[in-house]
């Protein structure tokens, strides 16, 4: 597949196509990582730690606590 190469402010940028991001799981406003590797530019979605996550929880998108029925494996309750 190809794309064109664009100017965004001092930047360069490139539209990754629809069918790509939902095949990585990419969404807008996810955090990515980009480096080189053997002469191509490599983005993949960005590893948060548990800090990163926990500081994104807002009242909006908390949701309430989830009761479940005991256990429906080998779990130890």
């Amino acid at each position: 597949m190809k794309s064109k190469v664009q100017k965004w402010g001092n930047s360069l940028g490139v539209r990754i196509p629809n069918s790509m991001a939902k095949e990585i799981g990419l969404k807008e406003g996810m955090s990515v990582k980009f480096y080189i590797e053997d002469g191509a530019i490599v983005i993949r979605p960005a590893e948060c730690d548990l800090e990163t996550l926990l500081s994104q929880i807002t009242p909006e998108n908390l949701h309430e606590e989830i009761v479940v029925e005991g256990p429906v494996g080998r779990e130890v309750w």
